[in-house]
């Protein structure tokens, strides 16, 4: 066994966003290009000499060959120690939370989050800061500019590590650690949440159905929901992770998770559903023949969070991403809470979060956190959601009801156009930009605008400004369309209308979302000229 040094060539393109470097598999396996990605990262966060550092990921197709690739690269940069997850598995709040309780210098995750798996589809590398949160801009642009001066990279030659059997061995002067990816995790769910109730809650018959998708969070499952809280047999299903996700699209919504929505739906539905993501971030939240939106879900929370032991002494204040519902903020004013909206990207709640402003805070895209680990979490939110309902004994159904009775109902849907041509959908929003002076005033399918800006953000914590973070338009009544192009796909552009409507009528609280926002959607559609730019008559995903 000894270090090698290997000449290659910059690959162009690298540029990482805070969510890492999303390709083709087959990308990553090509010749040099996982290993120039690592280099840049060492290089980026200024060398890993001596540092310590966690890895894993989801058990995506290449997961663990890509680990044991890391491990000779860091061995070879002289880093001192890695933790890693056995079979190098890790779910991203399980490495959030490694990365804080272990004290280490950061982490890599290797997952394209809630994108599919296999040889034809997609995997991604990011890296994680000390504060077990995602690289903030600086560091990914400084990533990105290493990616394309790179000439050579360090990896020692060896046979690959035993990442099967928990303990410590050496690889080189480097040490590994291979650590059981499930257990500091639930300890902290432990603490955080009534065990004791969530347990009496169902031996008493309370019926629930965890759908892991063949993702990273099956594990975590089954050890927290079936060992621990004991569920009964069959409330984790699709628990094992696979290299392609079982062929599904591990993604948390109705659409991916149709059968979990299927079971909900039916006449002997158990209580309570829920579903999580590729690495273990994202969740879904049903009740039986009641879809909860991750909006609504932010909102029961944070009004909640208090009956849970790791909550007792109220919030500190919340957060959500701009595109996510208004729902929070009318419970922040309620609860007399201080309320931000951010760009999307948790790196922004994370400053917040280190500077102690917020305690919980979300985004409509299925994510769900708090100032446990610097990651949303879906296993997290699930558990708050048995907590809350454990305590108040009431249904799923029926703790909606009385929070649309006390806040009023913020009716909201999300459109995804997907694999759109970036040049047609650029010049959509182009358009729309041009627009913003002129559409205050105007009437469109019977609403009229009140408002309309590109949204920007100054941040409080360190003063930086982001910019061109989506298009919001205000309608009157409460209305809102915000348009957004997202970079969380491999392949095209993604269009992503956002749709919300208020009402605090009691008649009306309970319609159905593509009911209550049929005339928000026509007004979204005339505003934008949806189908001339994307050429399609209706929306690929609706949320």
């Amino acid at each position: 066994m000894h270090g090698i040094t290997v000449r290659t060539e910059p690959i162009e393109g690298q540029k990482p966003g805070t969510s890492g470097l999303r390709k083709k598999t087959r990308v990553f396996m090509g010749r040099h290009y996982l290993e120039n990605f690592v280099e840049a990262i060492w290089r980026g966060i200024g060398g890993v000499e001596d540092a310590t550092l966690v890895l894993g990921g989801d058990g995506r197709f290449f997961n663990e060959r890509a680990a044991q690739v890391i491990l000779r690269m860091a061995a070879a940069s002289g880093a001192a120690k890695v933790i890693v997850g056995r079979n190098a598995l890790l779910s991203t709040p399980a490495a959030s939370n490694l990365i804080r309780t272990r004290r280490t210098d950061g982490g890599i995750i290797l997952s394209a989050s809630h994108n599919p798996g296999g040889p034809d589809e997609d995997f991604g590398v990011k890296f994680n800061m000390p504060n077990g949160g995602p690289a903030p801009q600086d560091v990914t642009d400084r990533i990105y500019e290493a990616s394309r001066t790179i000439d050579s990279y360090d990896i020692v030659e060896s046979h690959d590590v035993d990442l099967a059997t928990p303990g410590t061995r050496r690889l080189g002067e480097m040490e590994i650690e291979v650590v059981d990816p499930v257990e500091d995790y639930a300890h902290l769910m432990e603490r955080l949440f009534d065990f004791d109730a969530i347990r009496s809650l169902l031996a008493g018959g309370f019926r629930i159905r965890f759908d892991a998708m063949h993702a990273v969070t099956g594990p975590y499952a089954t050890e927290i929901l079936s060992n621990r809280l004991s569920a009964p047999e069959g409330s984790v299903v699709n628990a094992r992770p696979l290299p392609d996700f079982g062929g599904g699209h591990p993604d948390p919504n109705p659409i991916w998770a149709k059968d979990l929505i299927d079971a909900m739906m039916a006449d002997d539905a158990p209580d309570f559903g829920a579903a999580s993501d590729g690495d273990g971030d994202r969740n879904m939240i049903v009740g039986r023949g009641v879809y909860v939106t991750p909006s609504d879900s932010l909102a029961v929370l944070a009004a909640n969070a208090h009956l849970a032991p790791g909550y007792r002494d109220g919030l500190k204040g919340v957060a959500r991403s701009m595109p996510t519902s208004r729902a929070l903020d009318r419970v922040a004013a309620a609860r007399g809470l201080d309320c931000y909206e951010t760009p999307t990207g948790w790196k922004f709640f994370g400053n917040l979060l280190d500077a102690g402003r917020i305690t919980l805070c979300g985004e409509e895209s299925a994510g769900t956190g708090s100032d446990h680990v610097r990651e949303k979490d879906g296993l997290w939110a699930v558990l708050l959601w048995l907590n809350i309902l454990a305590v108040t004994k009431k249904s799923v159904a029926d703790l909606m009801a009385d929070h649309w009775a006390e806040f009023g109902r913020n009716h909201y849907s999300r459109h995804d156009y997907e694999g759109v041509d970036a040049d047609r959908a650029a010049e959509m929003m182009d358009r729309l930009r041009g627009m913003l002076g002129e559409l205050p005033g105007q009437v469109f399918a019977g609403r009229t605008v009140e408002s309309a800006d590109e949204f920007a953000y100054d941040d409080p914590v360190d003063g930086s400004r982001a910019e061109g973070q989506g298009i919001r338009v205000g309608l009157d009544g409460g209305g809102r369309v915000v348009y957004r192009l997202s970079g969380t796909g491999t392949a095209g552009a993604t269009v992503r209308v956002y749709l919300e409507d208020y009402t605090d009528d009691p008649a009306q609280v309970r319609t159905a979302p593509e009911e209550a926002l049929a005339g928000v959607v026509a007004a979204a559609e005339e505003i934008a000229q949806i189908r001339e730019h994307t050429g399609r008559t209706e929306p690929d995903v609706r949320t």
